[in-house]
């Protein structure tokens, strides 16, 4: 659980960075199910970033002023409400929240309307994000209106409208150490996921059946939800990226592809294996499987200082197209199947992404028109593939292979942190496992 003075940091950080102006913040608004049931509510990602606080009808503001070298942290909540408790739960209301999690300032959520426009007149410029929900722009519209209202007392219209995630964006891709090691904690709740995964399936078991023991195992080591809804692709489901009905039965002699990973205190994070479904590879998804692994391994050995975001994904990639080469798939040099991309029949993705309380999570992976450089406290994943479709010019011994390996990988000052090494990979290890 981060400290409530971590948070703390993040918003003087964010005043400092923004100089002089008000940044608006709100929250995930709650989403209705159906009629007056909802869904699981899940705070905004960059909102808790700066807050700490969990409960919905949530606005952060901040005031910087960069000549007094100071900031104001305020926040509107729901009131407290006793009665509403006891259909809905706790909630801290303005007093508490303001003590506990550390603002300047905090007020009830009914009173937004009628402080936000004193809180925005005369500030050179307005920190938000537009675009997204039609409500908030309106909302955000109409208080600018109101301070228009007032020129004539000789009250300022902020002159700027400028984007609070591009400053955000940057802070969170740098991930503290209390981060990593929250992450590492989900990393090892969702290895233990994975390996309880191989352990108990076997042939007619259905999909839901292997999900249900994921989800179980997150839940039952602590974890609040799942970061993003799992995949369990048996046989030829393996070949679809983003499957996720996970209603088929298993069958002997296939593989199972199971993408999955929990999210702990906010933070996710994402774990792909794929092994044998009656726990012995045929040799043919052996040769694959093993081209995948040596294909990750090498992206591995790439994430460290000074390379670029992209280098993990070309070592990938070589080390894929070589192999498609042995293996019949593809026909040329390694140069000629990538520049024609005759290769992207079987891997047409890239090979990670960022990783933190987003399981896609935000951070530029272009700087000038370049890839960044990866550099030490940025998490990502490593997870190349391999998805070989039934075709007419591909042998049937091939049809229906499809495999990920996954894993998540924090940039050190020397090279690389495997945050998921527990999870078993090897092809002898997963056998033994599944034994």
């Amino acid at each position: 659980m981060m400290q409530v003075k971590s948070f703390l940091l993040r918003r003087q950080e964010m005043a400092s960075k923004m100089q002089n102006g008000v940044a608006i913040i709100p929250t995930a608004s709650e989403q209705l199910r159906n009629q007056d049931a909802h869904y699981p509510y899940r705070f905004d990602s960059y909102f808790y970033y700066l807050t700490g606080f969990r409960e919905p009808e949530s606005v952060l503001v901040i005031i910087a002023e960069a000549s007094q070298s100071c900031s104001r942290h305020i926040l509107f909540c729901r009131d407290k409400d006793v009665e509403r408790e006891i259909w809905n739960g706790f909630r801290y209301g303005p007093e508490a929240a303001k003590e506990i999690f550390g603002f300047d300032e905090a007020y009830s959520i009914s009173r937004m309307d009628e402080l936000l426009p004193q809180l925005i007149a005369n500030q050179p410029a307005i920190y938000c994000t537009l675009g997204r929900n039609v409500a908030w722009d309106t909302r955000v519209i109409g208080w600018i209106n109101r301070v228009r209202e007032q020129a004539r007392r000789g009250v300022t219209v902020p002159a700027e409208i400028r984007d609070s995630h591009l400053l955000l964006d940057e802070m969170r891709l740098f991930k503290s150490k209390e981060e990593i090691q929250i992450m590492r904690d989900a990393a090892a709740i969702s290895t233990d996921a994975h390996r309880r995964a191989m352990q108990i399936t076997c042939p007619e078991m259905n999909e839901y059946e292997i999900e249900a023991e994921l989800l179980y195992t997150f839940r039952r080591r602590g974890a609040q939800a799942p970061a993003y809804t799992s995949i369990v692709a048996g046989g030829a489901n393996a070949c679809v990226l983003h499957y996720m009905e996970n209603n088929a039965v298993l069958k002997g002699g296939d593989l199972l592809l199971i993408d999955a990973g929990c999210e702990l205190d906010g933070y996710a994070s994402d774990i792909t294996r794929t092994f044998p479904i009656n726990g012995k590879f045929t040799p043919v998804q052996k040769d694959v499987y093993q081209l995948v692994l040596s294909a990750q391994a090498a992206a591995i050995d790439a994430v460290k200082p000074s390379n670029s975001w992209n280098d993990p994904h070309i070592s990938a990639l070589r080390v894929l197209v070589q192999g498609f080469i042995d293996l019949g798939l593809c026909q040329g040099s390694v140069d000629t199947v990538i520049e024609t991309e005759d290769y992207k029949r079987f891997y047409m993705h890239g090979t990670g992404h960022w990783l933190g309380l987003d399981v896609h999570d935000v951070g530029q992976y272009k700087q000038g028109g370049n890839w960044r450089l990866l550099e030490p406290g940025m998490v990502l994943t490593v997870e190349p593939g391999c998805y070989i479709r039934p075709a007419d010019n591909i042998p049937e011994v091939f049809w229906n292979i499809g495999i990920r390996i996954e894993d998540d990988v924090v940039v050190t000052q020397v090279g690389h942190e495997l945050l998921t090494i527990a999870a078993p990979k090897e092809i002898a290890e997963i056998e033994e496992l599944m034994q």
